[in-house]
């Protein structure tokens, strides 16, 4: 059993399109610094400024390495310092939970990494 690391973003609705990128940027640096990243979500329908980041670590150890990492690595510290400085989310806030293997659909399960089982 792993745990869930779930931010949720308020962020600027009229900016939506700088929280894709810097999304995206997640994309090649989360993995990089020893997390599995589930996904990015943009708002669609309904509220339009919660978006929300989930990724996954095989334990909260594990996350607090990671964090270490990210905040070494340049594209890292480079994505956080232009999300400051255009101010598109206006707060984030993480919880963590603990994952429960029975109950976990494909989004969760299978990687070219294993089963969540296997964290």
């Amino acid at each position: 059993m792993g745990i869930a690391c779930f931010i949720r973003y308020q962020i600027d609705p009229f900016q939506k399109a700088e929280f894709h990128k810097y999304a995206a940027a997640w994309a090649r640096i989360i993995p990089r610094c020893g997390g599995r990243l589930i996904g990015y979500f943009l708002p669609h329908e309904g509220t339009n400024y919660i978006a929300w980041g989930i990724i996954q670590f095989k334990s909260l150890a594990d996350y607090e390495s990671y964090r270490t990492r990210l905040l070494q690595d340049d594209e890292g510290r480079r994505n956080f310092e232009w999300a400051h400085a255009q101010r598109f989310i206006v707060a984030e806030e993480r919880t963590f939970l603990k994952v429960v293997d029975t109950t976990s659909i494909g989004l969760l399960e299978s990687t070219t990494e294993g089963t969540i089982g296997d964290i």
